[in-house]
């Protein structure tokens, strides 16, 4: 069923957990836990339990600005966010919350998206021994020398990624959230946003991902630090989903951090799978990341 919403022992000798795996996906910015929709689907359907979250005033609790409905960009510029002064410390505690129910019941796989491996990262280090595995889908991995998300995005081998300026309504300073307008009607924008996210997608699976997208994300999540530590996050069984046509995560930044990962742990490295055709999204048909999610399973 997909829903919406201590150190230990190490996960290979941990006391085995009875029941299928549950993968608990987590999405990236912008974003909600109905982007997962349908890869969970294929993995339901494999047998397996999935739990999509929705980080806070994300999805079911998501912040639709009024102005962004009647898309009056200068109100919006000032219209107050509520996810001002949410950070990364409330990010991990609602998926660690989740994995700790999940694993009662047996194995859990955590899977993040874009900026949800920085949460993938923060609760790896807190609750590795009900880990059975974690997956990076071009997702940001953070390190010692790049240990956030802001860090990552300015890294040299980001160079020729995408950047959002063009949609950014409002100062990030004064709003204390990046406030983007994906109900723009200007053609030049939109090609922007598809190059960004989907370049590779028709134009109406494009839209269709579009409608999913919210305005705000919280600055603190792009600037609090995510750095796995080698006994904790670096002792848990972890793969990188590797998008070749990333233009938000540029595929040698993605190279970068899977390098600097494996140098923490390098009796305990990155399973890449290269998914050469990626745009930042994944490919259109799902079951080509399920493949893979599907494997990683206890």
């Amino acid at each position: 069923m997909a829903l919406a919403g201590g150190l230990g022992a190490s996960p290979a000798v941990a006391e085995p957990r009875r029941g299928p795996t549950t993968f608990v996906l987590v999405h990236g910015t912008h974003s909600a836990g109905a982007f997962w929709m349908p890869m969970a689907r294929e993995l339901t359907l494999r047998g397996h339990r999935v739990v999509m979250v929705d980080q806070p005033r994300h999805g079911a609790e998501a912040f639709v600005p009024q102005a962004y409905q009647r898309q009056d960009l200068e109100a919006m510029a000032v219209e107050p966010s509520p996810l001002k002064g949410l950070d990364l410390d409330d990010y991990e505690a609602r998926v660690t919350a989740i994995v700790r129910r999940a694993a009662r019941n047996g194995p859990v796989v955590l899977v993040g998206h874009s900026l949800g491996g920085v949460s993938v990262s923060r609760v790896g280090d807190a609750v590795p021994h009900l880990l059975h595995h974690i997956c990076y889908m071009a997702a940001f991995c953070p390190s010692r020398a790049l240990p956030t998300a802001d860090a990552c995005t300015a890294a040299p081998e980001n160079a020729n990624a995408v950047s959002p300026v063009e949609v950014m309504v409002g100062d990030p300073d004064q709003l204390g959230v990046l406030r983007l307008n994906f109900r723009t009607g200007d053609s030049r924008e939109l090609a922007l946003l598809k190059e960004m996210a989907c370049a590779d997608y028709p134009d109406a699976d494009f839209r269709r991902f579009m409608a999913g997208m919210q305005t705000d994300e919280p600055v603190a999540a792009y600037a609090g630090r995510a750095v796995g530590r080698a006994g904790s996050w670096g002792r848990i069984p972890r793969t990188y989903l590797r998008f070749g046509k990333d233009r938000t995560i540029a595929t040698a930044l993605q190279d970068r951090m899977v390098a600097e990962a494996n140098a923490l742990t390098p009796g305990n490295r990155f399973r890449v799978h290269d998914f050469p055709d990626a745009s930042h999204v994944g490919p259109l048909d799902p079951t080509r990341i399920t493949e893979v999610l599907d494997s990683l399973a206890a």
